[in-house]
C-alpha cells in the first residue's frame, strides 16, 4: 500500500457484504487526512456522532481510487477507533 494513495475525501469501507457506489465494504467514514504519519483522521460531517474518529495506517488492507478498505469489520472499527488524535 502507497499512503501517499489515501487523500481527502476518499470513502473509508470496513470488511463486510455491504456496498456503496460499487466499492465493497460497509462505508464507516470519509477520510479528513493523515494524522501524525500512521493515523487516518475521519472526517466529522458522516460520523454518527458528529465527531471525528481516528484508525491507524495498519488497518488498511488496500487502497484503490475509490476507497480505503480496512481489514476490520464494520463493529470492530466503531468499537476500536480512536476519538482523540495522535498528538492528546
Amino acid at each position: 500500500m502507497n499512503i501517499s494513495d489515501i487523500h481527502e475525501n476518499l470513502m473509508v469501507h470496513a470488511k463486510g457484504a455491504g456496498s456503496m457506489g460499487g466499492a465493497q465494504g460497509e462505508h464507516i467514514g470519509t477520510v479528513d487526512h493523515l494524522d501524525g504519519g500512521d493515523m487516518i483522521k475521519l472526517n466529522k460531517r458522516d460520523s454518527e456522532d458528529g465527531q471525528h474518529h481516528w484508525i491507524p495506517l495498519d488497518w488498511v488492507e488496500k487502497v484503490d481510487d475509490k476507497a480505503v478498505y480496512l481489514k476490520k469489520s464494520k463493529e470492530e472499527v466503531l468499537r476500536e477507533w480512536k476519538s482523540e488524535g495522535p498528538m492528546h
